[in-house]
């Protein structure tokens, strides 16, 4: 069922006509620089938006040759984003190097990897005890593989393979699990942390250790290569990824800090205390392996080391909301769920250590894609001589993307803005047009049509506030709704960077007949 739920909402973030490429986090603000290949392609990007880092690995996956000069110019800071080279370019050899099915593999890879690694998880959680699947599901929709899976990142595709690794050195296959293990730091550089994990020499001398040795020279070994390959290639690069790290606990301070005051300011919205549940599971998950040492248990070194990654982590991964903190610190996440004995009190650390399951609802949310519903019969809803349907058009300003939970839908708007009513008929259509607002403040909304106000209120803070703008005759051709307010758009002060003025949500226009 578990399963079966993620593959439902997983389902919700492909878009006709494009795809997956929701996931990739393509932005508007940088369509200029893409690839032409990128550009030609069908693919969704996000309105008046930077984008996020997957839109950087999509390009690599489309086209890996690293000394093209349209590549340099499309990918942000390539020389670092081509460390983690390893799932772009298996994307592209899956694909037969087209860069089309590239992208779109390249969509998929986390949602593929998140399956497999279900049924991995097994080895360590078999379905015996609801213990075992709560620690089973706390992994599966932890924060930080949600996130990665949301936004097609490496973090998901890397704990496979990470995993699998820890798998085949349990299984007494210490080679072959260095070598994986080693594979999966051109997936991502922080990968090699897992060479903790590696048995340690059993008895004392210098065969068993020179053995150890070289099994963790291996580890590191392709990753060094590469980066010795890409410094050739590519230069010294730039320093994309030099606010990763900073001085022991500074990052950390400042994100608690950040978190506090936001807080204490009494910031409205979810943001806040989903970015709280977060920090406090990370927190557990630290303070388990920093108090609890088991230097013979290779799950305990695992989580430790990458719990010394945390106290040097920089404002780059704490920042904003959502924090790529959880997705780089997953290991850690799991290495905790297998790690924290059974008993009646570890469940009070176990549950404080997986906290952050609470926000991934929110990072996995669907994309928008339906901004108005139009209610009545086929024959009044389309034009039969050539298909056209009745709908709402937002205006080309101010309107901020289409939102949707799993229950409702919405449209933020940023000023003045205007929806047009269009009906395609040859006659006039009798309509009831509802719809609600809300704002994050206190603030006046009108809405106007052909110079007469239509709906005039108060919408309090976070109030959701029903509006019926009654019956209403659409001639052929538009009717503009115009939506106003008494003050300019105004940031929420919850984490969101948008200024805004009001949501208008579930509009609908139900027809009712004709004239």
């Amino acid at each position: 069922m578990a399963v079966a739920l993620f593959a439902w909402n997983a389902s919700l973030l492909y878009l006709p006509g494009q795809g997956f490429t929701y996931l990739l986090q393509f932005g508007t603000l940088q369509h200029d620089r893409y690839l032409p290949e990128l550009k030609a392609a069908s693919h969704f990007e996000i309105p008046n938006s930077m984008g996020y880092d997957s839109q950087w690995y999509a390009q690599i996956a489309m086209r890996p040759r690293l000394g093209d000069p349209a590549l340099r110019r499309a990918v942000d800071g390539l020389s670092y984003r081509a460390r983690r080279i390893l799932f772009p370019v298996l994307a592209w050899a899956l694909a037969g190097g087209d860069a089309v099915r590239a992208m779109n593999l390249f969509a998929v890879e986390n949602l593929v990897s998140w399956i497999l690694l279900a049924v991995l998880l097994l080895r360590w959680f078999p379905m015996v005890s609801w213990g075992n699947f709560a620690r089973w599901a706390a992994v599966l929709f932890s924060f930080g593989l949600v996130f990665s899976a949301a936004r097609a990142l490496p973090d998901g595709p890397s704990l496979l393979l990470l995993a699998v690794g820890m798998a085949l050195a349990e299984a007494r296959r210490p080679w072959l699990a260095a070598m994986v293990l080693g594979v999966s730091g051109l997936g991502k550089d922080t990968n090699v942390l897992f060479a903790s994990g590696l048995a340690l020499p059993g008895r004392p001398g210098a065969r068993p250790m020179a053995g150890w040795v070289a099994r963790v020279a291996l580890v590191l070994l392709p990753l060094a290569a590469w980066m010795v390959c890409l410094r050739a290639w590519l230069g010294p690069g730039d320093d994309v990824g030099a606010r990763n790290f900073a001085a022991p606990f500074t990052g950390l301070a400042r994100k608690l800090e950040d978190c506090a005051s936001l807080l204490a300011a009494g910031g409205r919205g979810p943001v806040p205390r989903l970015d709280l549940y977060v920090m406090v599971g990370l927190l557990a998950q630290f303070a388990f392996f920093a108090t609890r040492w088991r230097w013979r248990d290779p799950w305990w070194r695992v989580g430790a080391c990458y719990a010394v990654l945390m106290v040097f982590l920089g404002d780059a991964v704490w920042e904003n909301y959502p924090s790529a903190a959880a997705r780089v610190l997953l290991p850690m996440t799991l290495a905790f769920n297998i790690a924290v004995p059974r008993g009646r009190w570890w469940v009070i650390l176990l549950v404080a250590g997986n906290l952050g399951v609470l926000s991934s609802l929110d990072i996995s949310k669907p994309p928008g894609r339906e901004s108005f519903v139009v209610k009545g019969p086929g024959s009044l809803r389309i034009n039969p001589r050539d298909g056209s349907a009745v709908e709402a058009v937002f205006g080309p300003r101010n309107w901020w993307i289409p939102e949707k939970n799993r229950w409702e839908f919405w449209r933020w708007n940023m000023g003045d803005a205007t929806v047009a009513l269009r009906n395609p008929q040859p006659f006039t259509l009798e309509s009831v047009v509802t719809f609600s607002l809300r704002s994050d403040d206190r603030r006046e909304a009108i809405v106007e049509s052909g110079g007469k106000v239509l709906w005039r209120g108060i919408l309090e803070p976070a109030q959701v506030l029903p509006v019926s703008l009654g019956e209403i005759d659409l001639p052929p051709g538009d009717t503009v709704l115009f939506f106003t307010s008494d003050r300019p758009p105004a940031y929420p002060g919850n984490g969101d960077a948008r200024r805004l003025t009001f949501s208008v949500r579930g509009l609908e226009i139900d027809l009712q007949g004709r004239r």
